[in-house]
């Protein structure tokens, strides 16, 4: 069967009526971007962008070099294209407005330009994640509160994973595909066509370290799984975790399994984590759409309405009966408090 390319795959989408020519454009501007994020990364030492920055980003964490120059790729590729309002990066703490002298179109984007940048320095993979959402009607001057909408309200999620391949996981809310960079023909090459993430798993990834800090559902939860074959789950589960999200909700979208980074004593003042509009919004669009589930251990993540550009959240995703498990621990737990 003939490969079928980014571009031609977009075509079809706007044929089909599911997208229309702007936001074809936008995803194939965003995949040009990580084409040359993905060259910089394969470089390391050799292309001097490993290390710190020798700054902070808005969330007060150390940037590394290749958080910058990852920010700065995306920002000049959608700067002059004509189809954003305006975009936001996890980097910056207000939205990036459009220069005066390019036009403007009808979209906002939302990225994390190096997603487990800690990673970087031991060749672990990491990845960009985005959000696309529509800029609301007579807004010409885009500010924080119009990035505020909830998941449901996104046009396109995406993530790029710099791997061994570097891939490229997108969907429009119909159905989640994959697709694979061919370094010698430098273009995107759909790989797998609505991906579909089993129900069922035993396989799950969380930061174990933080255990004593966690909720008492959560503990009851893992416990349970690290429990196996002689406790209430009657079998073994595997632990994973990169901590790079991108790397392990791509095993997710690849096999199945589940991802959290729960809420815990350390990160309550915060709301969580992760944050809501770069990394929970975007993966929970993609992970819906290919049959799993996305949650904050008590609501579904998509259903937020968001209170601030860096706002945090916790994080359950995955397969599906596993998060709905995990989640109804969580509620019972409320319940029983309340």
């Amino acid at each position: 069967m003939k490969p079928v390319s980014l571009i031609q795959f977009l075509i079809e989408e706007r044929r089909a009526g599911r997208i229309n020519a702007e936001l074809s454009l936008l995803i194939e501007v965003v995949a040009r971007a990580c084409k040359r994020i993905s060259v910089a990364t394969s470089k390391g030492a050799l292309g001097g962008v490993l290390g710190n920055a020798g700054s902070d980003n808005v969330q007060g964490e150390a940037q590394k070099k290749l958080d910058v120059i990852s920010n700065e790729i995306l920002l000049e590729a959608n700067a002059w294209g004509g189809q954003l309002a305006a975009c936001a990066s996890e980097e910056m703490e207000d939205p990036q407005p459009i220069p005066d002298m390019y036009p403007k179109g009808n979209h906002l984007l939302l990225f994390d330009p190096l997603d487990g940048s800690s990673n970087i320095d031991v060749n672990i993979s990491v990845g960009t994640i985005f959000s696309i959402l529509r800029c609301p009607d007579g807004i010409s001057e885009p500010a924080a509160e119009h990035f505020q909408q909830p998941g449901t309200r996104q046009l396109a999620a995406g993530y790029v994973v710099y791997g061994p391949a570097t891939l490229m996981v997108l969907t429009f809310g119909h159905g989640t595909h994959e697709f694979t960079l061919d370094r010698e023909v430098g273009s995107f090459t759909l790989s797998r066509r609505d991906i579909r993430i089993p129900e069922e798993t035993a396989e799950f990834a969380v930061n174990m370290s933080n255990q004593r800090h966690w909720e008492a559902p959560m503990q009851r939860y893992v416990g349970e799984l690290l429990a196996g074959t002689e406790g209430p789950r009657a079998k073994d589960f595997n632990m994973r975790w990169v901590a790079s999200m991108v790397a392990d909700v791509h095993r997710i979208v690849t096999r199945g399994g589940v991802f959290f980074y729960p809420l815990d004593a350390k990160n309550r003042a915060k709301g969580g984590k992760l944050r809501l509009l770069y990394e929970a919004n975007p993966m929970a669009f993609i992970v819906e759409q290919a049959g799993g589930a996305a949650t904050t251990g008590r609501q579904r993540i998509m259903e937020l309405q968001p209170s601030g550009l860096h706002q945090r959240v916790p994080v359950f995703l995955g397969s599906k009966h596993e998060i709905e498990l995990a989640t109804h621990y969580h509620r019972e737990a409320d319940g029983a408090q309340g």
